[in-house]
């Protein structure tokens, strides 16, 4: 089961002072808009996204379809398929995707431990 690209998505409470801390870690900005408060940063392969207001806690992330520097990749397990493999495995899907669909979608779930994992193609 090929999950694509990990990040993990912070809930931050201020963008900016977030953003100055992790560019003082040696990460440094790598896509988003912080006039929208989010933030993809990269320092080597490691990836973390800061969302001001946007998460209820803070997130796991795959994007199937990626590697970690948001390249579309050839070959990739389709989001619909993972949901799908999930699901027979009796892995409870809190916010679902409409499996009829393509192309960009996603889904949550919760892990034993009360985390949310988000699977968020964007392609």
């Amino acid at each position: 089961m090929e999950l694509g690209a990990f990040s993990v998505s912070l809930t931050v409470k201020e963008i900016q002072t977030s953003k100055v801390f992790y560019e003082n870690l040696g990460f440094h900005v790598f896509g988003g808009d912080i006039s929208q408060n989010w933030l993809i940063m990269k320092n080597g392969k490691c990836t973390i996204g800061l969302f001001q207001g946007m998460l209820e806690k803070n997130t796991l992330t795959f994007n199937p379809g990626w590697d970690e520097n948001a390249s579309k990749l050839d070959s990739f397990t389709d989001v619909r398929d993972l949901q799908r493999q999930l699901k027979e495995k009796g892995i409870q899907i809190k916010a679902e995707t409409d499996e009829g669909t393509s192309g960009p979608a996603s889904f949550v779930v919760i892990d034993p431990d009360g985390n949310p994992i988000l699977f968020d193609q964007h392609v």
